[in-house]
């Protein structure tokens, strides 16, 4: 049974980190080498992320450059940050491509935040999805008489003890990518 509740904080974890990254991609004002992480460019004729294919640099806190190690993907390169959702428009003098940060806008940092919320109540609803795997696990297992009612009980108040934690966890991280983000 333990090994059970560990196995669900382990993949409660795994949501909350995957939430992680999703924020690590939304753009705040700071130019950060992880908001082109998810970007796919096609490379000889497969989506390959950005990060494969290009030295990523950040040399002000307005501006990323992107270096691609082949010069002929530079055309691709371009066109598929032109087509995220980023908003960047990139600029090249033949070897590297300049990608300068906007300011943002109130209006923009405002869907900004909204988009970071639908995150993290995303996450939340991961978490509580395998809350309840779990103990729809634990009362068949009580069913079967494989525990008894006490054990279910601890159980299950152990499983929303972690819920509780992970959930915790995701209200603090949005709260602070919030503040990153109406930061001016």
């Amino acid at each position: 049974m333990n090994e059970r509740i560990e196995d669900a904080e382990r993949r409660m974890q795994g949501a909350v980190r995957n939430l992680g990254s999703e924020f690590a991609a939304l753009r705040t004002g700071r130019a950060t080498t992880s908001l082109l992480d998810r970007i796919q460019v096609n490379a000889y004729g497969t989506l390959t992320p950005l990060p494969q294919l290009a030295k990523i640099h950040v040399p002000e806190a307005r501006l990323l450059t992107v270096q691609p190690f082949d010069r002929s993907m530079i055309p691709d390169v371009e066109r598929a940050i032109m087509e995220s959702d980023l908003g960047l428009t990139p600029g090249n003098d033949g070897t590297t491509i300049r990608l300068p940060l906007p300011q943002l806008t109130e209006e923009r940092r405002k869907d900004l935040v909204k988009v970071a919320h639908r995150m993290a109540e995303e996450a939340r609803v991961a978490v509580r999805n395998i809350r309840r795997d779990v103990l729809n696990e634990f009362k068949r297992a009580e069913k079967e008489g494989e525990v008894s009612k006490n054990a279910l009980g601890r159980a299950q108040d152990e499983v929303q003890k972690r819920t509780d934690a992970e959930v915790k966890a995701v209200d603090e991280m949005l709260a602070r990518k919030e503040a990153e983000i109406m930061e001016v």
